[in-house]
């Protein structure tokens, strides 16, 4: 028993992979790809080790969540997460819950996917663009789902005023990491078959989020316009990183400050959720028709300047 608790210590269960990858890496120091899943590992264990450590204090220095308020914004786009958590079949919960938590196995094996593709390696700038910015956007609008926010009764919640609620727990809801990395598999995906299992993914990772009780639907739609900012980021096609970034940002201040506005118009928040479904429709539309355009105008710039052999004075 005691050999079984040591084996299953947090810590050891995320050095293991990086043992294992380093071993691997020795055996073929001249693939790339190797070295980068091993840096990817250890970023991502100090980042969970640092993101635990920092949401545990957001959660305290930030205590009203705006659960109650999500909750209202469902209703008025129409589609409410407990509705459609509510109306799946018994069998699909417990495939969808391996989904939601299949993301960090999928991650890893989305940089071997886009090893041979004209994506290869910034598949890692895009993880470290969500990574990184994520836990500060979730402190523009606080949130913890509704399967925590309101317990075992989330599928049934009471009635409650539009206002923030005083609630214990990180806030990691508005966006969805989730649906954004999942979105980001399908900017990245090469191939057709890839394609389609990316899509699928995509799919089930939307209904796990809901059916787990971690989202509501309106973290699904800033969750997309978040995937395309890691993902042109990673691309380095930094205006666009910048404009879906800026888009991110305009659905979270609307939601923190003008959420009685939402709420009272529905139309309003149904046209916006349209129109960020377009945009984000339209890039995976044109990263998937040709290679992503030159980076920003830097790269348009150096077209007509002569090339100069790198290490040359």
């Amino acid at each position: 028993m005691l050999k079984v608790r040591i084996i299953l210590i947090p810590a050891l269960i995320g050095i293991g992979p990086i043992i294992l990858a380093l071993i691997w890496m020795l055996k073929d120091q001249k693939d790339k790809i190797r070295a980068q899943l091993v840096i990817a590992l250890i970023l991502n264990f100090f980042y969970g080790l640092l993101l635990e450590i920092f949401m545990g204090h957001e959660g305290s220095l930030l205590p009203w969540k705006y659960d109650n308020i999500l909750l209202h914004i469902d209703a008025s786009l129409g589609i409410r997460a407990i509705a459609v958590a509510g109306h799946l079949p018994a069998f699909m919960h417990a495939p969808l819950w391996i989904v939601y938590e299949m993301m960090l196995p999928m991650m890893i094996a989305w940089i071997f996917v886009a090893r041979h593709s004209r994506f290869s390696g910034s598949i890692i700038l895009a993880y470290i663009a969500e990574l990184v910015t994520a836990p500060l956007i979730y402190t523009i609008v606080p949130a913890c789902g509704p399967g925590w926010a309101f317990g075992k009764q989330w599928l049934s919640p009471p009635a409650v005023a539009a206002v923030p609620v005083r609630l214990t727990g990180d806030p990691n809801a508005f966006p969805s990491l989730h649906v954004a990395t999942a979105f980001l598999f399908v900017l990245y995906a090469p191939g057709r078959l890839w394609k389609t299992v990316a899509i699928f993914f995509l799919a089930g990772t939307c209904l796990a989020t809901l059916s787990t009780g971690e989202h509501y639907v309106i973290d699904m739609i800033p969750g997309l316009a978040f995937g395309a900012f890691a993902a042109t980021f990673g691309f380095g096609q930094r205006k666009r990183a910048r404009f879906f970034l800026s888009v991110v940002l305009f659905w979270s201040l609307l939601v923190r400050f003008s959420h009685a506005f939402l709420i009272a118009n529905p139309i309003i928040i149904r046209s916006l959720a349209l129109v960020t479904l377009a945009l984000v429709a339209w890039l995976l539309w044109d990263v998937w028709r040709a290679a992503p355009p030159a980076q920003d105008s830097r790269i348009e710039s150096n077209r007509s300047m002569p090339c100069v052999e790198v290490g040359s004075a």
